[in-house]
């Protein structure tokens, strides 16, 4: 992709850093957004010097209120075909959040305000997530006419308990970061000006490890979910292949045993 027009994509080291820019629209999510995000995802995991990303969005009001409703009506009241609610509609990482293109590196969601409908299923699709003391999530697509179609009908039921994701889903009523933690959807909470600075240090802490072994670890524990533990258990993975084969398998012991930090190389 020659331009971003709604995205900023940067690596850092390690770490790759995917900002939603559409401040003026609390990070609302068009077609184009989701074209930009997608190939900056698409891009982090195909590049093997980036371990890590961090998600978030610009300004301070919003890491994305989800799909731009207000481009969509506009574009109805045209005479354009409407855009089916679903994975890859609205949901910001396309088909990288719906399991058709799987992402085995860790993305922290850094969550500087409102996370609503396909901005709220964004955040649930990362890995971790920090918010700033000033966030709010919720899917209200109910109160829209529309469903949580980008995975957050399916994804809140599994991360909290049923009867507390229905009461959200049914009623589109809005969660306070409070409840967020409380119901575990966040691993911390700050500041919303320690919020990057916090990202960062959990994205350091990812980093200080073996990257093969982070992404096996990933993949084994999402993938398993879906499968009963014994299976999960026995089941082969790509990744631990990788990793049981990988130099970074033989130098972790051998650093432990020099007393030494481990050099890692990435394969």
């Amino acid at each position: 992709m020659a331009e971003r027009e709604f995205s900023i994509y940067e690596k850092k080291g390690h770490i790759a850093y995917i900002t939603i820019n559409r401040p003026q629209v609390m990070n609302a999510i068009n077609p184009q957004t989701t074209a930009e995000l997608s190939e900056a995802f698409t891009d982090f995991d195909a590049d093997e010097e980036m371990w890590v990303a961090i998600f978030t969005g610009a300004g301070d009001r919003a890491f994305s209120a989800g799909m731009d409703l207000r481009a969509s009506a506009e574009a109805s009241a045209s005479g354009a075909p409407r855009r089916p609610s679903g994975p890859g509609n609205g949901g910001g990482m396309a088909g990288l959040t719906s399991g058709r293109n799987y992402i085995s590196k860790p993305i922290i969601a850094a969550v500087n305000g409102y996370a609503l409908g396909g901005g709220f299923e964004m955040a649930m699709a990362c890995d971790i997530v920090i918010a700033a003391d000033t966030a709010t999530f919720g899917l209200p697509e109910v109160t829209r006419g529309i469903m949580a179609g980008a995975g957050g009908v399916h994804r809140l039921p599994r991360q909290i308990p049923l009867k507390i994701a229905m009461g959200y889903m049914l009623t589109g009523k809005h969660m306070p970061v409070a409840e967020a933690a409380r119901w575990g959807l966040v691993n911390e909470v700050v500041p919303a000006a320690d919020l990057i600075a916090t990202a960062e240090k959990w994205a350091e802490q990812i980093c200080a490890a073996a990257p093969i072994s982070v992404r096996a670890t990933k993949q084994a524990a999402t993938q398993g979910l879906d499968l009963p533990l014994a299976a999960a258990i026995n089941n082969s993975y790509y990744w631990t292949q990788r990793m049981q084969a990988s130099e970074d398998a033989l130098e972790g012991p051998r650093a432990f045993a020099e007393k030494r930090k481990p050099v890692w190389q990435g394969k």
